[in-house]
């Protein structure tokens, strides 16, 4: 099963695939109500629907306000969970190569939640490889 959540101006693009067990989330992040927005994904994350022991995250965001930054580390906690039940967590941080807020970012996630985030350089936000 396969889910697209197609980007807009205030709002990610949110790739999820339960078949492959991977979940991609790219461009900018400032919904007017980031819980309402990341709530279906945290369904995702909380449900029995990803059945494997590895699961895949990209992120590459442009920008992300407060709001949708609390959301997010909600997201890395429910990773972090599932990781100490026996899944393997694998979470891949894209930043611009100008962009050394955004990598201090991901840096301060992985700090915190100690997933052992991949920190990939890339030239656009939405650009995973």
């Amino acid at each position: 099963m396969k889910y697209i959540k197609h980007a807009t101006k205030t709002t990610p693009e949110v790739l999820i695939d339960l078949s492959e067990a991977s979940i991609k989330l790219s461009g900018r992040s400032s919904p007017e109500n980031s819980q309402a927005f990341y709530a279906p994904l945290m369904r995702v994350l909380r449900s029995n629907k990803i059945n494997s022991t590895n699961v895949h995250m990209d992120f590459a965001f442009e920008y992300f306000n407060t709001s949708s930054s609390k959301c997010l580390f909600d997201i890395f906690r429910q990773l972090k969970k599932m990781q100490k039940s026996g899944t393997n967590i694998s979470v891949n941080w894209y930043y611009e190569a100008h962009d050394e807020d955004m990598l201090e970012a991901g840096e301060d996630y992985d700090d915190i939640v100690e997933l052992n985030f991949n920190f990939v350089e890339h030239v656009k936000s939405s650009d995973f490889s």
